[in-house]
């Protein structure tokens, strides 16, 4: 980036009371804990504050990249020369009745799953048990479509309200927004920015509800290396198999790049075992999907978000 464009943002940010630093480091930001640092790193306290950034992004020929919990995403080694945007400040959260079954919940697009899911549960609300140990915010949840467990986001999502190409407030009903497995409009659209969404949840037994959640929790646990850190599943899954099957009969548990390397608890896992790097990652995964398409015929992409 240009000194001169530097400075001009730097300006304008400024003249308008928004909030920023400079060269923040990203990679405590995301939970892979890998990334350079961030030309600027923004962080807007409520909607409007986060469309006057965006504008002045725009109008200075900055480009920007939003971030929730950091849970889906690889930053590069040598940073983001942009404007990364924090959205965690956007996190309110509100509920309202529907009738005497169903109960709607708007949260925030910077909120994560797992308050929205304890607010449910607190309200005694079945619908969202599946979401509990996601490690991501409603917004990053919305856009790939989140699941587990044979449910998706958009099993109870019932709208969005996001800014659009021109930055105007918009408002769709779930049907409208393509969502397909790890996928929404969203993704075919990256300029659009999410600022919320509603979910339909129905009334239930608030103990069956912990309990349920309680009990994925415990599967989690078991079944994943939730004391490295990861970005979650590192594949998607392909059509007719398991991506971590596919890995694990390829006899890739525990093949290692660098810091990076296949998890030998969860072979969907690649985790950071110490000092990984974007770049051990991108080839550790790279040579996977390479020797699983030779010896198995299937194709491996990746979930994760490289971001360069």
């Amino acid at each position: 980036m240009q000194e001169q464009t530097i400075t001009a943002l730097c300006a304008a940010l400024t003249a308008q009371q928004l909030p920023f630093a400079q060269g923040e480091p990203l990679a405590p930001h995301t939970t892979f804990k890998i990334g350079g640092p961030a030309a600027f790193w923004c962080t807007p306290r409520d909607a409007e504050q986060l469309r006057r950034t965006l504008q002045l992004c725009r109008e200075n020929g900055v480009r920007v990249y939003l971030l929730g919990n950091g849970s889906n995403t690889l930053f590069d080694d040598a940073g983001f020369d942009g404007a990364v945007i924090d959205m965690r400040g956007l996190s309110g959260m509100e509920n309202s009745g529907l009738d005497t079954d169903a109960v709607r919940i708007t949260a925030g697009a910077g909120q994560t799953l797992g308050r929205l899911c304890s607010k449910a549960q607190t309200l005694g609300l079945t619908g969202l048990e599946f979401a509990c140990g996601i490690p991501g915010t409603v917004g990053g949840a919305v856009y790939m479509n989140a699941g587990a467990y044979g449910s998706e986001l958009k099993d109870v999502l019932e709208s969005v309200t996001f800014l659009d190409s021109d930055l105007q407030l918009r408002t769709l009903p779930a049907a409208d927004l393509a969502m397909g497995y790890r996928t929404s409009i969203f993704e075919q659209n990256p300029d659009w920015c999410i600022l919320s969404a509603t979910v339909v949840l129905h009334r239930g037994d608030g103990a069956a509800v912990l309990a349920r959640m309680q009990e994925l929790l415990g599967k989690r646990r078991e079944k994943q290396p939730l004391e490295w850190p990861s970005a979650g599943s590192t594949f998607k899954r392909p059509q007719g198999a398991f991506a971590g099957k596919l890995i694990e009969d390829c006899g890739l548990r525990g093949f290692t790049v660098g810091g990076a390397q296949i998890s030998e608890k969860h072979c969907g896992f690649v985790i950071n075992r110490g000092g990984a790097t974007c770049a051990d990652v991108v080839a550790l995964t790279e040579q996977v999907r390479q020797i699983v398409e030779a010896r198995t015929g299937f194709v491996l992409e990746r979930e994760i978000r490289v971001v360069k």
